[in-house]
């Protein structure tokens, strides 16, 4: 993985801003500590940091391939999963090929297909293809958002970067937000909507989407979307083909130079990763596969089984461990640490995120890093195949809004009075109905087939790209890649039309999944409820985020003041978040975990110097 950053404008030379463009890809070392180089033309400046991975020497970018009297130049973060099916493509038309590396491949492919590459690939990118001919910029995301790619279009010029933090570095960037930032803070927040970089003039190309600058014209255009079609296979048909793609992108995204190890929390999805990474790597001679799991210190003196997680993770990642025999290691995370990763994880998000969520992640990421480059974790199994209690609970299904933002009421009561009259229910509620406008849709399907359909949807183009977003960014700020099988193009396409009752069998979340599994994971393991990431449960961690939150109240200068009712969020700190009695988002923020949402929104105000207007 890497770190990509651009900018491009036609109407004079910019080569003099070379230190410009150097600061902007300096920002994202994390994202490549290993290597990095600029490409500098007339009219296009293209910076980038190298995470290597595959084809130390082969694979250096920015790359440039000449074709008669034109070339090309590639910035690229990410990996193709099919590079050696497209090589062979590319072969047969004629092309030759000076490495092994994915990066050589995508760049031929465009100069052979051009926009139609998109076709021809399936991995995870974010990438830029400078036309130096034409003076054609031309930048693509992967189809479900797995890799970042923001970008600011002012003053007849272009900028792009994988990350906030790198736009910010040019000088016609500055830190602020209008209404619209806010109403993306406090109504939709931790999430964001599709294309916002929260901050005024940022935007983020959307999942599936490329975009083409040159002299004429800007075009941002969707490349692939997904379809409602019937589904023709039986149930033991089915079963299999579930399988069968599921094994292969595993399989898939196992290949690298550098080692490569798995998540594994004992849960369904990572369980499912290990085993069948496990099982690849005896039958290819790779020796044993290593694992991880986040533990908290002392967690198990004060978990409480909740509807949301009814058991602990800890003995079911011993037990599936020893199953598939890898050399599994705990990493046990304190709870101060965890605390004081809060600011951590905002400079790596460059926004206010998931608190400990993202905090946790962050620290695991970082001791995982000191053993392996390349980890596969078990995101977006959930949105595809069903796993969270919304798409079975009948009140959740019927409502009218995302199931996870149902009590936006109760988020307003924390606003100040200069920001009460903010709309946030009719923008969260605009934003629902503005992504059900977008459902396929199936002739003949019942109401229930189609709201759950609808259901789906959301959850794949909004709570599936926050932990996404999420991971990318604490992964990448330790120089971690992280690969997530589940979210194949081809296993999201399939899966999504599968029927109800085929997806939901045995009459338990991802019922068809587990079927799928048989064989491959113990009876128990296979049987185990859905438990979703785990979180700390021990009292220090509240104790730290009150006495943290303290302090930003008794500050007069603390940057979150201006926004919100002091005395509410007094009341939320002294009660440890009790006294706000609805969840933030979803199950994974309650009570501390609001506390901590807000004291990422004031490092995040402080740190970026975040200011608004409007």
């Amino acid at each position: 993985m890497c770190g990509i950053a651009g900018w491009a404008e036609h109407q004079r030379d910019i080569t003099s801003n070379v230190s410009i463009i150097k600061r902007m890809t300096d920002m994202l070392s994390n994202r490549g500590p290993n290597d990095s180089d600029l490409y500098v033309s007339e009219n296009v400046l293209l910076g980038h940091r190298r995470l290597v991975i595959v084809d130390p020497q082969g694979g250096k970018q920015p790359m440039t391939r000449q074709l008669g009297d034109n070339k090309y130049t590639i910035v690229y973060n990410g990996e193709l999963y099919n590079t050696e099916e497209v090589r062979e493509k590319l072969k047969e038309k004629g092309h030759y090929f000076k490495s092994y590396s994915d990066t050589e491949v995508l760049l031929v492919s465009y100069i052979e297909w051009g926009i139609d590459c998109l076709k021809h690939i399936n991995g995870i990118y974010a990438f830029g293809i400078w036309d130096e001919k034409n003076k054609n910029l031309f930048l693509a995301r992967d189809p479900l958002g797995v890799k970042p790619l923001f970008y600011v279009q002012k003053n007849n010029r272009l900028l792009f970067a994988s990350e906030i933090k790198a736009l910010l570095e040019h000088p016609m960037v500055e830190p602020v937000i209008d209404k619209e930032g806010l109403l993306e803070v406090f109504g939709l927040g931790p999430s964001r909507s599709l294309g916002s970089g929260v901050f005024k003039d940022i935007k983020e190309i959307p999942p599936a989407h490329y975009l083409i600058y040159n002299k004429t014209t800007m075009q941002l255009k969707e490349y692939w979307k997904l379809e409602a079609k019937p589904h023709m296979e039986d149930f033991a048909t089915t079963i299999e083909h579930t399988r069968n793609l599921l094994i292969d992108a595993i399989e898939r995204q196992l290949v690298s130079d550098v080692p490569v190890c798995t998540f594994l929390s004992g849960g369904l999805d990572s369980s499912a990763i290990s085993s069948i990474a496990a099982n690849a790597f005896e039958r290819d001679g790779k020796g044993t596969l290593n694992t991880f799991s986040v533990r908290y210190k002392d967690n198990e003196k004060y978990f409480k089984a909740n509807e949301y997680q009814p058991n602990s993770d800890d003995i079911w990642a011993e037990k599936v461990a020893g199953f598939i025999k890898s050399n599994h290691e705990n990493i046990i995370i304190d709870n101060s640490q965890l605390v004081l990763a809060l600011e951590n994880a905002v400079k790596a998000n460059d926004l206010p995120g998931m608190a400990d969520i993202d905090s946790s992640l962050y620290l695991f990421c970082k001791e995982v890093r000191e053993k392996a480059t390349v980890a596969l974790s078990g995101e977006c199994a959930d949105e595809i195949f069903g796993g969270y209690p919304w798409f079975r609970r009948q009140e959740d299904i019927k409502a009218d809004t995302f199931p996870w933002l149902k009590y936006i009421e109760a988020r307003r009561s924390i606003l100040g009075k200069e920001f009460k009259d903010l709309p946030l229910e009719e923008y969260v509620g605009q934003k629902y109905k503005d992504t059900i406008k977008h459902v396929p849709k199936l002739k003949g399907e019942s109401p229930q087939e189609a709201r759950m359909r609808e259901l789906f949807y959301l959850n794949i183009k909004w709570f599936m790209i926050t932990l996404l977003n999420r991971k990318d960014r604490m992964s990448m700020a330790n120089s971690l890649e992280v690969r997530v099988p589940f979210a194949d193009y081809r296993l999201v396409e399939y899966a999504f039309n599968i029927p109800n009752s085929m997806k939901f069998c045995d009459t338990r979340e991802k019922g068809l999944l587990r079927r799928a599994l048989k064989g491959i994971l113990p009876k128990d393991v296979l049987e185990r409820r859905k438990s979703p990431y785990p979180k700390t449960h021990h009292h220090m961690y509240t104790e730290g985020v009150q006495k943290w939150m303290r302090e930003i109240l008794q500050d007069k200068n603390s940057p979150i003041l201006q926004i919100i009712d002091h005395d509410k969020v007094f009341e939320i700190v002294e009660t440890g978040g009790k006294s706000f009695d609805k969840p933030w988002f979803g199950q994974l923020m309650t009570g501390p975990q609001l506390i901590a949402y807000l004291i990422q929104i004031d490092v995040w105000m402080r740190k970026y110097q975040v200011k608004i207007i409007g």
